[in-house]
């Protein structure tokens, strides 16, 4: 990167800003998507090309939150970057490829959902799993061969003491970085309105089956997908979109830097709500966090004092111990059965 396309701002209110996003971003983020990817590895009954979709959003989504520490250190240092080129490249490229593929995922559930709906007897609907994983292939290497270009050219920046490491240039427009930026965003979200469109209409003009609570989860899913897409990508976009057509006046404007880094992170939080998708995808989410839910809050039973012994207790006292392991021996006959019908 050439040194003169990288700008210092006094005080740099980005490496103010940006830290604690990023740290909600990843905690949040690292922990609602580990809890998914355990959920489709230990407790999903059957997989199906829509259960094959989604753990790859997971996947992607996970992936991207492990690189989010680095660029957390990154604004921690007012944005000095600590390692070697090398890293740098791999860091940005993987957060591109992450990102981009969690789009490309989020994009075919809602296509998914889209024919199952829509053209409920369609070929596509009856695939097999390995046509999934040959279509889920097929996306990860069209995925990583638009993103590759991050690995081929140096991102390192150096201004005095300053060495940044930046994915765009904040001095003019950065050809095909900026093209697939937004690509990423302008075609997936017509393919998501579309699909949401015509479910929502299609439902509607089946008033018989509007009523059904399947119908009624499928607009909420189709929904739920729409409304994180938009929220998540439609900032970065716009602050982007603002900037090329403002240079070079907007050219190292504080301003201009803030909106568009912060705008970013909005991006990472795409990872982070994308758990709200799988939770309205299938009924073995709500399931699976339910029974997460009720482990974490079961009580543990403490060890009894025994000062008095059994012929000591009142009559009642008696009763009410004989009635409780009663009542914990059908407890726990009923959580092996809750534990083997999850998985």
């Amino acid at each position: 990167m050439d040194n003169g396309s990288c700008c210092l701002i006094e005080g740099d209110p980005i490496s103010q800003v940006m830290p604690p996003l990023l740290i909600v971003a990843f905690v949040l983020g690292a922990l609602g998507n580990g809890v998914a990817l355990c959920g489709f590895c230990f407790c999903m009954k059957t997989w199906k090309p829509s259960t094959i979709y989604l753990f790859n959003l997971a996947v992607a989504d996970f992936l991207l939150m492990i690189c989010l520490p680095f660029r957390t250190d990154y604004y921690w240092r007012q944005r000095q970057w600590a390692f070697e080129d090398i890293p740098c490249r791999v860091a940005l490229f993987m957060l591109a490829m992450n990102r981009a593929g969690s789009i490309v995922f989020l994009t075919v559930v809602a296509v998914d959902r889209y024919f199952k709906v829509v053209h409920p007897h369609h070929l596509v609907n009856a695939i097999s799993n390995r046509a999934a994983a040959g279509i889920v292939s097929a996306l990860w290497t069209v995925v990583i061969l638009g993103t590759l270009y991050l690995l081929m050219e140096n991102h390192l920046c150096v201004q005095e003491d300053t060495v940044s490491c930046e994915s765009f240039i904040m001095e003019s427009a950065n050809g095909w970085h900026d093209i697939m930026f937004q690509l990423e965003f302008f075609l997936p979200l017509g393919v998501i309105l579309f699909c949401s469109c015509k479910i929502i209409w299609s439902l509607k003009q089946r008033q018989q089956l509007a009523r059904q609570t399947r119908m009624k989860k499928a607009i909420r899913f189709i929904t739920v997908v729409a409304v994180v897409f938009v929220t998540c990508y439609l900032p970065s976009v716009s602050a982007r979109l603002y900037f090329l057509w403002t240079v070079p006046s907007s050219a190292c404007d504080p301003s201009v830097h803030v909106a568009l880094h912060v705008t970013l992170s909005f991006t990472y939080m795409n990872s982070m709500l994308d758990p709200l998708v799988y939770y309205f995808s299938s009924p073995s989410f709500p399931k699976f966090y339910t029974k997460l839910k009720m482990r974490s809050l079961r009580p543990k039973n403490p060890g009894r004092s025994k000062t008095q012994r059994p012929e000591e207790m009142p009559i009642s006292n008696l009763c009410r111990k004989s009635c409780a392991s009663v009542a914990n021996s059908f407890q726990s006959q009923s959580d092996v059965q809750w534990d083997l019908q999850m998985c």
